[in-house]
């Protein structure tokens, strides 16, 4: 009995819904009572999860069983939630094991389980897989283009304005925020505010302008564009098919038409 509920989606669904619930809950500051019971539960659907890979590597084994892409996926995420299982048979007080807390984290990953239950999620995977392969190269042009960019308000505002092109690294980071559209004034005015000439303030919002057009709007709208187009592809290739096929149909009945007139 056991194995049919490891072996069942519905049961293996509903499990990781509970324990996911028992995560957000950890989240808030309940009495240490009530956290711990918690815990407890948090703990059990661990330990579930992994006799259920226990169970699926005895049944199906080990080559049939990673075969599957959804299968390498779940092992990779409980054994990534494994960590936070060492402090029940090691105690801090037998042990110094409070590093090993920082991994206890990880267990969220186990959130993304549900990811494989979404209808039609491997339909939707192929498609950001399509969409981001047809995209590289338009990505890697706009992330030529951010670092360029960056590189010449580095040392065009590094002594202006160090909190935003104090180095390359930040650069890059205050030019991506410019490129988003959010805020992407705040850098300009900030120049502008620290400087007394007018014809650089003049300058500096002409070329925060020109940025904020050819990366921001142009450039991530270009990208989006080819992403949301390759997404849809499909869709547009089955309508394709479904429209050639009415089209046959219909020579069909006209040359039948014909041949009886």
């Amino acid at each position: 009995m056991i194995k049919r509920l490891l072996l069942n989606e519905k049961f293996i669904l509903f499990i990781i819904i509970l324990n996911s619930i028992i995560i957000f809950l950890e989240g808030f500051s309940f009495e240490p009572g009530i956290l711990t019971i918690l815990e407890i539960f948090d703990q059990f659907f661990t330990f579930v999860f992994v006799v259920e890979l226990i169970v699926k590597l005895k049944i199906f084994g080990r080559k049939k069983y990673f075969n599957s892409g959804w299968n390498t996926f779940d092992f990779v995420l409980i054994i990534i939630a494994l960590p936070s299982f060492i402090s029940i048979f090691f105690p801090n007080n037998i042990l110094d094991l409070n590093f090993l807390l920082i991994f206890r984290i990880f267990r969220v990953f186990k959130f993304f389980r549900l990811i494989r239950f979404v209808p039609k999620i491997d339909k939707l995977m192929n498609g950001i897989y399509r969409a981001a392969k047809s995209s590289i190269v338009i990505l890697i042009g706009f992330f030529i283009f951010n670092f360029i960019i960056s590189l010449i308000s580095c040392f065009l505002f590094k002594d202006i304005a160090p909190e935003y092109f104090s180095n390359p690294l930040t650069s890059l980071y205050s030019v991506f925020k410019i490129f988003t559209v959010e805020g992407w004034y705040e850098i300009p005015d900030a120049i502008t505010s620290n400087t007394d000439s007018s014809l650089i303030s003049i300058l500096t919002i002409i070329y925060f302008v020109i940025i904020l057009l050819f990366g921001g709007i142009f450039g991530l709208s270009l990208v989006n564009s080819i992403f949301v187009d390759s997404m849809v592809s499909d869709n547009n290739d089955e309508l394709e098919e479904k429209v050639n096929n009415l089209e046959k149909k219909i020579d069909i009945l006209i040359d039948l038409n014909s041949k009886s007139d």
